[in-house]
């Protein structure tokens, strides 16, 4: 096949996937996503010259764009037909206030305070992108928030939902039901459970998928250990315990070449750096005291580690392949969860101790701001954000 006729093959289907996406149902409707019936699973495409070969996908995933890197869709500004008027905002989960402070993040105030369930610990955006869902652990609800208008809707009861994620084809929602030890496959619409997954590692927490989408990795966080899930059969078929007394992982997430995922480690103050395909045992890269969240940057060349015990991001560099730089937080913090604005510009994260949130300009480090919010802030969102579609947590897009 010819370079031409390649990039038509790749231009014809973006094509088809904003239409599809623009259709998309909402996520209270009963009905399946129109994008489902429109996207159908891509054979693997030949590569031109020179290029490397895009691969088949789970059944019903939209065609990956760029096979050298999965955030591909995720360039500054490039927001899908879907959000593009959404009001740009961070939505700051309180775990301890039960409530989500909303913040401008052009005047770095807090606007409004919704009140939610009990312990919210994430704000997760719907695969679909037209919800945000805050996920109140112990209240065993989950909350819609309209990202246009920024109402919360009623809720909807979901039983021990610590996190959030979705298919990469907008089938399921699987919940992270840490203390029940189950992962449970819900309808991504609905959430009417269709299929429970008993684990035998303890708090599930943290997870992303392989670049087809047919694998995703999961944290375990009270048992140190990790889970490998095929997505399609919903079925674990690799479980390892890390190799460090004590282990507590945290957020997980790919590398834009799709060959390595990074597990964050609290307790060993580092990153696990894993092979997902082998699932053999990963090696420890320390970042700093407290390795907690990680965030892809717009360019796809770098990584933010958020080091929550020692108020410091490290920057990890995805073509050099180790730590390039550490910023401090000038008065201390603990920075937790949270994201990247549209732009590229800002790194948002919560001070999960310290009931603030921090904004970072991500080519200077610099603090921009430090923004009182409720108590106990965590898994915050930024939106909307570049990409077409949702993985889940706090906004990994594809």
């Amino acid at each position: 096949m010819t370079a031409q006729r390649t990039r038509a093959t790749l231009l014809a289907s973006a094509c088809v996937l904003l239409a599809a996406l623009a259709g998309c149902s909402t996520p209270a409707e009963k009905s399946k996503p129109e994008a489902l019936a429109a996207t159908k699973q891509a054979p693997a495409r030949p590569a031109a010259e020179g290029k490397k070969a895009i691969p088949a996908g789970l059944p019903g995933m939209p065609p990956v764009l760029d096979a050298k890197d999965v955030y591909a869709a995720d360039r500054p500004n490039a927001l899908s037909p879907v959000v593009k008027n959404y009001p740009s905002r961070v939505y700051v989960p309180n775990t301890n206030s039960n409530t989500v402070s909303v913040i401008d993040p052009k005047t770095y105030k807090v606007i409004e305070t919704i009140p939610v369930g009990e312990q919210p610990q994430h704000v997760v955006p719907s695969w679909d992108m037209k919800t945000l869902w805050v996920n109140n652990d112990r209240g065993n609800t989950l909350t819609p928030i309209d990202p246009m208008t920024g109402r919360a809707g009623k809720t909807v009861d979901v039983h021990d939902p610590y996190n959030l994620y979705f298919t990469p084809n907008g089938k399921y929602a699987i919940v992270m039901a840490s203390l029940d030890r189950e992962l449970v496959f819900r309808d991504a619409h609905t959430m009417s459970r269709e299929k429970t997954v008993p684990v035998t590692c303890y708090g599930v927490n943290h997870a992303d998928f392989s670049a087809d989408g047919r694998y995703f990795i999961v944290s375990c966080e009270f048992s140190g250990e990790l889970l490998k899930v095929d997505t399609e059969k919903m079925k674990i078929v690799g479980q390892q315990r890390l190799p460090f007394q004590g282990a507590m992982p945290q957020d997980v997430k790919i590398s834009p070449d799709g060959k390595t995922f990074y597990i964050a480690d609290m307790m060993a103050n580092g990153m696990w750096v894993l092979d997902g395909d082998k699932f053999t045992t990963p090696k420890l890269l320390p970042t700093g005291k407290g390795c907690h969240g990680l965030y892809v940057s717009r360019d796809s060349k770098e990584m933010y580690v958020s080091n929550r015990g020692e108020g410091t991001i490290s920057i990890f560099d995805f073509p050099k392949n180790r730590l390039t730089k550490k910023w401090h937080l000038p008065d201390g913090g603990s920075p937790d969860m949270g994201g990247v604005s549209a732009d590229g510009k800002v790194l948002w994260l919560s001070g999960r101790y310290n009931a603030e949130v921090y904004a970072i300009d991500t080519v200077t480090g610099k603090e921009l701001a430090r923004i009182p919010v409720g108590d106990g802030p965590h898994g915050l969102a930024v939106y909307p954000q570049p990409g077409r579609y949702s993985l889940g947590h706090t906004g990994i897009f594809r």
